[in-house]
């Protein structure tokens, strides 16, 4: 709905503007960002450890560290605009910033919005168990039947677990609300990004254990910028090529996670 918004809106203002109009758009977004020196870039920044505020209130995290690296590379300050999850998209249409760095998921459906650079993070999804369960749940087939499954609403876990029938799926607001009901063992699993796994289990201070890996269900994370920006894609890319090539990204995910998120899952 607010993309319909936004195109109406965008098309009422071409053709009240003409040609004008016409001609700022022309301007491929790699000129704006060089000619202001600074790269906008769209974040939660309260989605740790990617990226979330120190005791300092400083924004830090894997995603916070690779934006940084990109607008180094091309030659310009990052400027970061912390937004909440549900509007980010809406936002970055808008104009409100020109890229976002905030795991963001490439999908078919957003695919159809927005233009993506080649993938920096790459994951999966994985399963979360209590610590005394024996069981060893391997794929969602197996959670069919008397089990429950908790999952975030409204995430990529949510469709998943709904496209498998017979799998009694709870929903919940966030993270914590289903890691506290799967320890009281209202549910019998839940599934999160495997690179959530870590952190969530450690900071939840509950008896729970990581699961399965899941088959299937590679997650492959990009930075979305608007459409119709040909030169900032090819820079962007290039610029991402170059901090792969350098190490500079596996150092960076060595940092945060004890292994190289930024290469495709081994399987």
């Amino acid at each position: 709905m607010k993309l319909s918004k936004f195109l109406l809106t965008s098309a009422l203002a071409v053709s009240a503007l003409g040609f004008t109009a016409v001609a700022a758009h022309a301007e491929d977004l790699l000129d704006s960002v060089k000619q202001s020196g600074v790269l906008r870039i769209g974040l939660e920044g309260t989605y740790p450890p990617f990226d979330s505020r120190d005791a300092s209130g400083q924004l830090v995290g894997f995603d916070v560290d690779v934006a940084k690296a990109v607008a180094a590379k091309l030659g310009v300050k990052p400027e970061f605009i912390p937004t909440e999850w549900s509007g980010i998209i809406a936002a970055l249409q808008a104009g409100k910033f020109d890229v976002i760095v905030n795991q963001v998921t490439i999908t078919p459906q957003r695919q159809q919005a927005l233009d993506f650079s080649q993938p920096y993070t790459y994951s999966a999804a994985q399963l979360i168990q209590r610590a005394d369960d024996k069981r060893e749940f391997k794929a969602l087939d197996e959670v069919k039947g008397d089990n429950k499954l908790g999952v975030t609403l409204g995430t990529n876990y949510d469709q998943m677990a709904r496209a498998v029938p017979g799998i009694n799926v709870q929903t919940y607001p966030g993270a914590p609300e289903k890691l506290r009901d799967l320890a009281a063992k209202r549910i019998d699993a839940t599934m999160d990004d495997r690179l959530m796994l870590p952190y969530i289990i450690k900071t939840s201070q509950l008896p729970l254990r990581a699961g399965a890996v899941l088959k299937g269900a590679d997650q492959e994370m990009a930075i979305p910028f608007r459409k119709g920006n040909p030169k900032f894609a090819k820079a962007l890319d290039d610029a991402l090529t170059s901090l792969k090539q350098d190490g500079t990204l596996k150092k960076i995910s060595m940092h945060w996670f004890g292994q190289d998120v930024t290469q495709p899952i081994a399987h």
